[in-house]
């Protein structure tokens, strides 16, 4: 497909690496003549310097053409208008990064009356993420499938755990019949387990379950399982604009430190019943005097990475329970080990999963047929949920009977909204919703389980 995305920032680069891999036609927009040159010399693609709300600029990139249009620059005005504009010319998908608060209850209006078929805002969805890791205190990383009814789960397992050892064989069978575990992590090793396969001590596992099951699971694991009462964070920006409204709707104190004095008197007026202090986070002194130690959690999301590396660092050493650190370098996490830290959040990538979501369904030509994805362990590992629809291959044919390929699970059949673990006498049919674990690449059809 031929794509057109302006903007070569943090987002910009990454679209462009992930989308050029999965065999798209990209063209990159953007005004700094420096970043393109980078961009281009490290990727298949071609560029354009110039401004994406230039109408001169769109057509000399073809975007008449486009079948899929990005704006994901660091200003939401050009985001819109580019879309809009896009869409006149006659690109057929049109997509736009929107961030600031102010737009939040625009984003209807965006897409009904604009005609930019999707606004994404990456720091509302962060949040979304950060909230969910507060929901599951023992948990490392959360992902919905099925509008949450149904989770991706990932735990550590620590020495002593009544799970060491265990076959999966008898964690299902014994234990916990209606959970999943659908990828073990085992060092550097992934693996996409079988009943035969065991949990060890140090590994990390993702399970897939129902809130209730997960539940369940965490009080297994034999640790305090206390809910998230109180929540210390650092950092005033966007995120924390969304994340501290639904952490006060669930009755947790929250305390918010920010060194911008502009930013903590705008969150005073604005969160009245938060507490908001004019201070360096990153201070130990500060720390001290603010009661650190003393909060349930610890969710360091200042702008800058080595910020946030070093306050969840200090929480990890002084005993807070639950640690959310937001990076945008990943690189970091492979240079410290990934045991340094306790639930990751990196936005950058959550909006370029989403776009890689709807291009791929697009190229597909069924939009919506991917429904959910993500891809963990350095994008080792993909999970997704498909809408099956009248042209697959394998439509009512008995599982046993079909040659499923040994890297992937199909963890869910989900049908009239009740979720089956599959067995081999049951059957994918026509408006299923199927969860499929994999470690193969660029997944887009339920088609592609089975070996060729």
């Amino acid at each position: 497909m031929k794509i057109v995305i302006v903007g070569a920032g943090k987002v910009g680069e990454l679209l462009c690496r992930d989308l050029s891999l999965e065999g798209n036609d990209i063209i990159l927009i953007e005004q700094d003549a420096k970043i393109l040159e980078k961009i281009l010399a490290n990727n298949d693609i071609m560029g354009f310097v110039g401004s994406g709300v230039s109408y001169d600029v769109q057509m000399e990139a073809e975007v008449p053409k486009a079948d899929v249009f990005i704006a994901v620059t660091e200003k939401d005005e050009i985001n819109i208008i580019s879309s809009v504009i896009a869409k006149k010319l006659g690109a057929k998908y049109t997509i736009a990064r929107v961030r600031s608060t102010d737009y939040s209850s625009q984003l209807n209006f965006m897409t009904e009356s604009l005609g930019i078929d999707l606004v994404i805002n990456p720091e509302l969805e962060a949040a979304k993420n950060i909230k969910q890791n507060i929901d599951f205190p023992e948990a490392l990383n959360v992902e919905n499938f099925l509008d949450g009814r149904l989770k991706l789960v990932e735990f550590r397992i620590d020495k002593g755990s009544p799970l060491d050892n265990i076959s999966l064989f008898d964690f299902k069978q014994k234990h916990f019949p209606n959970l999943l575990v659908c990828i073990i992590k085992r060092g550097e090793k992934v693996i996409i387990p079988s009943g035969n396969s065991h949990i060890r001590a140090n590994d990390r596992i993702y399970i897939t379950g129902s809130n209730n099951e997960i539940i369940k699971f965490q009080d297994a694991l034999g640790k305090d399982r206390r809910k998230i009462k109180s929540a210390f964070i650092i950092g005033a920006g966007i995120i924390t604009h969304y994340l501290a409204q639904e952490l006060l709707k669930d009755k947790i104190t929250v305390k918010i430190v920010e060194m911008n004095p502009e930013k903590a008197n705008k969150f005073s007026e604005y969160l009245p019943n938060a507490t908001i202090i004019n201070a360096d986070g990153s201070n130990e002194e500060v720390l001290k005097e603010e009661n650190f130690q003393n909060y349930d959690s610890c969710i360091s999301i200042t702008g800058i990475d080595e910020i946030n590396m070093f306050i969840s660092i200090y929480a990890k050493k002084i005993g807070i329970k639950k640690i959310i650190t937001k990076l945008n370098k990943l690189s970091f996490v492979d240079i410290l080990g990934e045991n340094s830290f306790q639930s990751i959040i990196t936005p950058k990538k959550i909006v370029a999963d989403n776009i890689v979501r709807v291009v791929r369904s697009i190229a597909n030509k069924k939009k919506n047929l991917i429904e959910n994805f993500y891809r963990l362990e350095n994008n080792t590992v993909e999970a997704i949920e498909i809408l099956v629809n009248s042209d697959s291959r394998i439509n009512n044919i008995p599982l046993k009977d079909l040659k499923i390929k040994k890297n992937l699970i199909i963890a869910y059949i989900v049908r009239n909204n009740v979720a089956i673990f599959p067995k081999g006498t049951d059957v994918i049919k026509e408006g299923d919703r199927v969860i499929i674990i994999t470690t193969e690449s660029f997944f887009d059809d339920i088609n592609n389980i089975i070996e060729e």
